[in-house]
């Protein structure tokens, strides 16, 4: 599938605060913890948790969420498929979509039992 603008947009338009408690209750379904969560986070954006607290409780946006952070230089070696989307071809135009399928894919390895070293791409 192709990404549009339009999807960008609306990914980017997105409340992260809104998001992050699905993102919890999936990984928790399945034996996981926040603390692993915020882990693999901190490694793709750079944001610790007091960082990632504050950016929840101010409500910022996908885009905001993503412009601040400091993506972690082996995030290019986050590939495969998340809700149709091969994330490798996914353009470069489209960064805030890219970054939420990446760190949806991380989440996914979580939830699936993979171990930290593997999903942090070590």
């Amino acid at each position: 599938m192709k990404v549009t603008a339009e999807k960008n947009e609306k990914v980017g338009n997105l409340i992260f605060s809104s998001i992050y408690p699905l993102y919890l209750n999936r990984i928790q379904k399945n034996g996981r913890t926040k603390e692993e969560l915020n882990q693999l986070i901190e490694w793709l954006t750079g944001f610790d948790e007091k960082k990632l607290q504050t950016l929840i409780e101010n409500k910022v946006t996908f885009k905001t969420f993503f412009k601040k952070a400091k993506i972690h230089s082996n995030a290019k070696l986050i590939k495969g498929v998340v809700c149709g989307y091969r994330i490798e071809e996914i353009d470069d135009e489209f960064e805030v979509y890219k970054r939420c399928r990446q760190m949806e894919k991380l989440i996914d390895e979580l939830a699936k039992g993979r171990k930290m070293e593997k999903i942090l791409r070590k």
